[in-house]
């Protein structure tokens, strides 16, 4: 953290704090191993070394700096399950707790993941906004609303480096759709992006002061955001005085004098960018200033010494905080995010006698989102294992119902696979344990022994042991030669062409593809074997090899699943029915066409409705889905992408253990209804025509009422909120509210306070989140919430000024269970 401005002076001397001594003794040796770098060199370490780090340079005392995707967990170098990380509740999950104290629980345990992982930097959190729900990657960001985005990412970001290891908030900024994302030219307005998408940014800047910022793929109003001197030198290092790097998207930068011009420091993955030795070219040249080149590399070496990479300089953290239980945090987060938005009768918890468990996503558990977020947990505990573990034996049942995934999930149950690298002569050079059928080997990244230029292919070989005995389905996922045979014979030996979509990804993110039908008895092996011709190196500046081998149980009839599941829950006391998205409907790389639940999950749900009037439907969904059958059941909980001990926190709130603790970070809606949906650009561009009023800002604009309003969520008890005291002053705004559990278990709640103005105003909301507060009470117990509103809810972008305008007048505080949800009121004058 920089130092303090405004030291205080004794007896004429400067005194300093500790951690301001240590500042300024950091920014020395910064000095002092800049000054023993040449221009090479400078120019090498912007460019990176490979596909996770940057390079040594001995002469300057500077070690290695590694980065490592997150958010949910440390990934670390290898994208392998031979290192496993904890996996913890999606972002969206962490959002839905409104627990900024959380979020800062979960940074400290990612930042010991970090360290044990040999990780200096976090790439994490996402910060970009749910624009429209059809984003495919919002699993990954926290809310519609900046300031709560802001007050989450803030504490996770305090979390991370309290434990000395740096963040990169990204994506800077509008990133909030996968459609083109390399490519789209986002245009909106200035005071869109200042009220909405950089908000979060700027609270985030200010108020944890974070070690990195990652600039995004696509384009805003015209200019490239590696090359956006406005936002980049301008608003975000010059207004907000931010002085930590700036890392490229991966594959982002695309010119040397651009990105350097644009504030650009690091463009990853290295060492073939548009830095290193081009840019080293472009100084010589005269096309480049030595001196920017210079301020980079400054930045670079403030971030080392920050994370204790460069000799001479003290860490900011010395002494990390204490060890973390990941697999309890983990437990806890998730039962804290899940959101009960229906509860008839009190459904919920579960009351004594027979429950029939519903759902292939009950068996096969979805923890985390597809794409770069990945991470592989030791262990996953799924709702089948959580409920069995925690209901008497013989009260549960199972029934499969209907299985959500309409394309071929990756290799996993009953398959033990090994990768072995051979040469262009098909000698064995290396290999490494394949956990399960997905394959993604990412620059370097490869077994020992084994280098790109001597890769000619690779096999995943090994064993599968079904535990259905019937037709089994097997295909790749992949771009390329590959040949793919099961118990002896080869169903495909031949070429896999790609897409036309041009996304250096599509190998990792694109459909699996079937190739092979194969009868198979349930509890005997077959070997197996999927072979990789490696193409040639290519031009393209970054190393990857990916690929899926693919797998399917036997699929019987749907009806007759439906009916099994209908009977069985006919057969039970409470029906509990698990439904989920799949990696083909959430996941980096693309966005939704629909919020519909895949597969016939919709229809299963309703037939055991119709069979059961006690059923229980847990929603496994990043991000919303539409529930056409909502109001046919007794309740409904959300329970987001859980992470690894998901299955044992449902359980826990089930059974009434512990309540749910979420309320909705976004607003859940039909597709129709819903006011912004636009993500497909049009000649290259995508306009945001509807300038500041995304989520419930524009629901309500528009009129239009949602299945589950932002900020929903029951708990297990009731609370009347009882009287509201504000004290406006020069100073801020606080107001202090008191509220009464007169339920008869104890509980939490969160305290949302909106700000409407006295007049109403088209170009602004008619109201806004402006504090919130956790509080918790025992029966009959009364407690008091006290919210501080920042001077930033009272203001306006000016776009004739180009400054904040804070708009005097009369406003209404709101204090609210959701934006719907209003309970007391009381007006200021400011």
């Amino acid at each position: 953290m920089a130092a303090s401005s405004d030291s205080r002076r004794g007896g004429g001397d400067m005194v300093r704090t500790p951690a301001e001594t240590a500042e300024v003794r950091r920014e020395a040796a910064v000095e002092a191993a800049l000054g023993k770098l040449d221009l090479d060199a400078k120019a090498r370490l912007l460019a990176g070394q490979d596909m996770w780090s940057l390079p040594a340079l001995p002469e300057a005392g500077l070690a290695s700096l590694v980065m490592s995707d997150g958010p949910i967990g440390v990934r670390g170098v290898h994208w392998s399950a031979d290192d496993p990380s904890v996996a913890l509740p999606s972002p969206t999950a962490l959002a839905a707790t409104w627990d900024p104290g959380l979020a800062h629980r979960a940074g400290v345990l990612l930042a010991q993941e970090a360290r044990r992982k040999g990780v200096h930097v976090l790439l994490a959190p996402t910060v970009n906004l749910h624009r429209s729900p059809l984003g495919g990657r919002h699993f990954e960001a926290y809310s519609e609303d900046p300031y709560l985005t802001g007050r989450i990412g803030t504490e996770y970001v305090r979390g991370v480096q309290s434990g000395g290891v740096g963040t990169t908030v990204k994506h800077f900024v509008a990133n909030d759709a996968e459609t083109d994302r390399l490519t789209v030219n986002n245009l909106l307005s200035e005071r869109a992006l200042r009220e909405l998408y950089l908000a979060p940014f700027e609270a985030i800047v200010e108020n944890a002061h974070p070690w990195g910022i990652m600039t995004a793929y696509n384009t805003v109003n015209g200019t490239t955001m590696t090359e956006h001197h406005h936002l980049v030198n301008e608003v975000l290092r010059g207004e907000w005085g931010f002085d930590g790097i700036n890392v490229s998207d991966w594959t982002a930068a695309r010119s040397t004098t651009g990105a350097l011009a644009g504030g650009l420091d690091i463009a990853m993955p290295g060492p073939r960018t548009v830095y290193g030795e081009a840019l080293a070219r472009a100084v010589r040249d005269g096309e480049a200033d030595e001196a920017r080149v210079d301020e980079a590399v400054r930045r670079v070496l403030r971030l080392a010494a920050r994370v204790g990479a460069l000799d001479g300089a003290e860490p900011v953290v010395t002494e990390p905080p204490a060890p973390v239980d990941g697999e309890s945090l983990a437990r806890e987060i998730a039962r804290r995010s899940f959101v009960l938005v229906r509860n008839e009768n009190g459904a919920l918890p579960l009351g004594p006698g027979r429950v029939a468990l519903i759902g292939a996503a009950a068996r096969d558990a979805r923890v985390l989102g597809g794409g770069s977020a990945t991470v592989f947990p030791a262990r996953t505990v799924s709702p089948l294992d959580g409920l069995t573990a925690a209901l008497p034996d013989r009260s549960l049942t199972y029934a499969l119902g209907a299985d959500p995934n309409t394309e071929l999930p990756v290799a996993d149950q009953g398959f033990e696979l090994r990768a072995v690298c051979r040469d262009s002569h098909g000698t064995v050079i290396g290999s490494r344990s394949a956990p399960s059928g997905l394959l993604q080997w990412m620059g370097d990244d490869l077994p020992e022994g084994v280098t790109h230029d001597t890769l000619h292919s690779v096999e995943l070989t090994g064993t599968f042991t079904p535990r259905e005995t019937g037709t089994h389905t097997l295909g790749i996922k992949g771009l390329g030669p590959f040949r793919l045979t099961v118990a002896g014979t080869t169903y495909f030996d031949d070429v896999q062409r790609p897409a036309e979509d041009g996304d250096p990804f599509a190998a990792f993110f694109g459909a699996p593809v079937p190739h092979a039908r194969v009868d198979l008895t349930a509890g005997e092996p077959v070997e197996v074997s999927l072979t990789y011709t490696v193409p040639p190196p290519s031009g393209h500046p970054m190393h990857a090899i990916g690929f899926t081998l693919a797998h399917q149980d036997p699929q019987r009839d749907p009806d007759e699943l439906i009916a099994e599941a209908a009977a069985a829950a006919r057969a039970a006391d409470t029906a509990v029915v698990v439904v989920a998205t799949t990696d083909r409907v959430e996941s980096e790389g693309f966005d939704r066409r629909d919020l519909r639940l895949p597969g016939r999950q919709d229809d299963l749900v309703h037939a055991v409705a119709a069979a059961n009037p006690d059923t229980v439907v847990v929603v496994n969904s990043g991000s919303p889905v539409e529930m056409p059958w909502r109001d046919d059941v007794a309740a409904v909980l959300l329970t987001w992408f859980p992470g690894q001990e998901g299955g044992a926190a449902l359980a826990d709130v089930l059974t009434g253990a512990h309540e749910p603790g979420g309320r909705l970070p976004t607003t859940w809606g039909s597709l129709t209804d819903a006011p912004v949906t636009r993500v497909v650009p049009e000649n290259g561009e995508l306009p945001y025509d509807e300038d500041v009023f995304i989520g419930y800002r524009a629901w309500e604009k528009h009129g239009r009422t949602p299945a589950y309003p932002f900020g929903h969520g029951l708990g297990y008890t009731d609370w009347t909120y009882e009287s509201v005291e504000v004290d406006a002053t020069a100073e801020g705004t606080t107001a202090k509210v008191r509220l009464r559990n007169t339920g008869d278990r104890p509980g939490r709640e969160t305290v949302q306070l909106y700000l409407a103005p006295g007049e109403a105003d088209p170009t602004r909301p008619a109201r806004w989140l402006a504090g919130f507060a956790g509080v918790e009470a025992g029966p009959g117990e009364s407690v008091e919430a006290t919210v501080v509103l920042p001077r930033r809810a009272f203001e306006i972008w000016d776009e004739a000024t180009m400054s904040w305008s804070f708009v005097k007048g009369s406003y209404e505080i709101q204090v609210a269970r959701s934006i719907t949800d209003r309970r007391i009121t009381a007006t200021i004058n400011v």
